[in-house]
């Protein structure tokens, strides 16, 4: 019988690249990893990975298995949700990772309902960039997240994750107040400095592909990932930049917002098989029922 344990390290290695990461991602040593590994390849009867240069990757067989793998550790989540589900009460601790903006204006109210409908819940909260989030819940760091995307960015679904749509929001051009717009603002703005997000952030990433799109690449003079901070950078006059509707429920005065076609997308994603759970059940339908009108 091959162990959970010993495939999880094979799953990550697919994912990581090299023995040091999987070794970092799970507190071992890179011999330890090489010892499980080996023996999961023992229990195979195959090859399951080799050498290449000074670094290992999986043979055809390693990859068949990690692909089995997925589907062996999504029914052990649904497995553990419908024991969860057998017991009475809802309680244990419940890991929701968010965004900024989310963590700001989605999740309070979702936090109240659930600690006063199941009190016996633990929840914490972590802010973390979306880009981050399906390592998290991967490595069981994280059990709901609100992640979202851009359509000028689209992020290619985790095969690990489910989700479940939960909004769309207009993208703006933030502009100091009294800045000609045009027609096509971006376009317009291609001389302005701009205020955007720290590099390898999905913000950054999107300013610059909107910038790309409007035959231009922006000028990037300044970098701040809370939209508060960007958006008192536009007001007193030192760039232009994207807020998406919920960073920009309260803008300060001195700031134009100007709606573009672009759109932010949010979806609240588990672990493929945990959907049922109850706790993450209970998160998942507290937060639409915060969402709910929430930009109408």
């Amino acid at each position: 019988m091959l162990d959970v344990r010993r495939l999880r390290l094979l799953r990550d290695l697919a994912r990581l690249g090299t023995i040091a990461a999987v070794a970092e991602a799970h507190s071992y040593s890179p011999s330890a990893v090489s010892q499980q590994l080996a023996v999961l390849q023992r229990e195979a009867g195959v090859p399951l990975t080799e050498r290449t240069g000074r670094g290992v990757t999986l043979t055809p067989a390693g990859e068949a298995l990690v692909r089995h793998t997925e589907t062996v550790l999504a029914a052990l989540e649904a497995a553990a949700a419908t024991l969860a589900a057998a017991r009475t009460g809802l309680h244990g601790t419940v890991r929701i990772g968010a965004f900024p903006t989310a963590v700001r204006t989605l999740l309070p109210a979702a936090l109240v309902a659930l600690a006063r409908d199941h009190p016996a819940l633990d929840l914490m909260v972590t802010e973390l960039d979306p880009v981050a989030m399906p390592d998290a819940l991967r490595e069981r760091r994280l059990d709901v997240a609100l992640l979202h995307d851009y359509d000028l960015a689209p992020v290619v679904p985790d095969p690990t994750v489910d989700s479940l749509p939960l909004l769309d929001e207009t993208v703006y051009l933030a502009v100091p107040e009294g800045l000609p717009v045009a027609d096509d603002p971006v376009h317009a703005a291609r001389d302005a400095d701009w205020i955007v997000g720290t590099p390898g952030t999905l913000c950054h990433t999107v300013a610059m592909r909107i910038c790309q799109a409007a035959g231009y690449q922006l000028r990037a003079r300044h970098h701040a990932d809370d939209f508060t901070a960007v958006l008192a950078l536009v007001a007193a006059g030192l760039g232009v930049a994207l807020v998406p509707q919920l960073g920009a429920v309260q803008p300060p005065s001195g700031v134009r917002l100007v709606p573009l076609e672009s759109r932010r997308r949010t979806r609240i994603a588990y672990r493929r098989g945990s959907g049922d759970h109850p706790a993450v059940a209970a998160c998942v339908a507290a937060i639409r029922t915060a969402t709910t009108g929430f930009l109408t």
